[in-house]
Parts: C-alpha cells; structure tokens; sequence
C-alpha cells in the first residue's frame, strides 16, 4: 500500500441542496495505493486521511465495495476532500509494474534492471496489460501505450515474447560476460595485492641472536 503528498487544489463542486446547487469547495487532494477490497481505518489510510477530518469508516467502505471486483490488485485512488469534510474520489488502473509482475507471476523486478532477464510475457499479455492502462497513460494509441509498458517491463528484467526477447538476451548476455571479466580483474588483483604484501612483509629484518650482543656492547 503507498501513499503520496497530498494535493492541495482550489476546485469547486455543486450540490443540489435544498433545490438549489450549493457550490463545495475542495480543499486537499490525496492519492493512495490501497489494496482492493482491503481499506481499513488504521494506518496508513487512516493516518493519512484522518487529519483530513472524513469520516474514515465510510470511506473505507465506498472504497471496499467500489474496487471488490478488482480482489488482489493494488488499485490507486485519487480523493477529492471538501470544504464540508465530505468527499468523493476516483479510481485509477492498477500500476504498470504491478500487473506486469501480477501475470509474468514474480513477486519482484531484476535488480540489474535489463541486463537480467527473469521472467517472459507474451506480446498477447503486454496488449492487454496496455489496453487496461490506456485510461491513465499518455498515449494516442494501443501501440503506443504497449511500447510504454514495455519500457517499464524492460526496467523490470521482463522480456516480451517475440517483441524485445532476442534484444534484452543479448544483453543481458553481454553484461554476465563482462560480469565475468570483471570477477576475474578483482581476482587478479587481490592476487596481486596479496603477492606485494607477502613480498614488504619478507623484507622486513628480523633481529638475530648475534645483533643482540651487538646491542648489549
């Protein structure tokens, strides 16, 4: 579950109150990460949101009930905050990382970024993936959103089947070789390091019986 700052922003919204619209101003904006299905009262929702002053009860509800199809997912919510302490908030896609993790069925990205390979989608996979980011990417097409993704996935050490797979392979090929050169110019080193040591330590003059009656006079 993550967080980010919140968004202060002078928006209005009219009610219609009394049969009249009744103008709301919004007062603080607040985008959080929360599990689907899973919003409760205490942290980090309730830490963030309870300064706000809503009623942090109701909101996990809406929340709960509204994103119950999505169970498993991370699901990012942005919440528009009222003069009144009232609210409503929207509902994002889930983050790119987090669905391309969900169907190439790892629980973490490389930590060599694209010089490691450590799990394959099919191009089928990342379309889709795409389709369902397209409401929240800048993108003017389904292409250009799957090239998005795929950006992302790279990052992650996720190659695409018959899109980028020979690609990222010959590099991260690339990179274990010259991991490998690099192991061996350490090794050569610390060999070379251990070879002027053991030679300064086996000039160092070590006192005789004879020099020490040499002293003694």
């Amino acid at each position: 579950m993550g967080l980010n700052a919140d968004l202060p922003e002078p928006l209005t919204r009219k009610n219609f109150i009394g049969g009249v619209f009744v103008a709301k101003e919004v007062v603080k904006k607040i985008k959080l990460q929360i599990e689907a299905g899973k919003a409760t009262p205490a942290p980090p929702v309730g830490t963030v949101l309870g300064p706000a002053g809503i009623n942090l009860g109701e909101f996990c509800t809406k929340f709960n009930e509204a994103t119950r199809d999505k169970m498993g997912d991370v699901v990012p919510c942005e919440i528009s905050i009222y003069d009144d302490r009232s609210f409503d908030f929207v509902l994002k896609t889930a983050p790119a990382a987090f669905l391309l993790k969900k169907v190439a069925k790892i629980k973490s990205g490389s930590k060599k970024g694209a010089n490691e390979i450590v799990a394959t989608i099919t191009e089928k996979e990342l379309r889709a993936i795409a389709e369902e980011k397209m409401p929240d990417l800048n993108a003017y097409d389904v292409e250009n959103a799957m090239k998005q993704i795929a950006g992302t996935a790279r990052n992650m050490g996720i190659a695409i089947e018959g899109y980028n797979e020979s690609e990222m392979q010959k590099q991260a090929d690339e990179a274990k070789e010259e991991e490998k050169e690099q192991a061996k110019r350490e090794e050569e080193l610390e060999k070379l390091e251990a070879e002027a040591k053991e030679m300064a330590e086996s000039n160092v003059e070590v006192p005789t019986h004879d020099d020490e009656k040499q002293e003694e006079k």
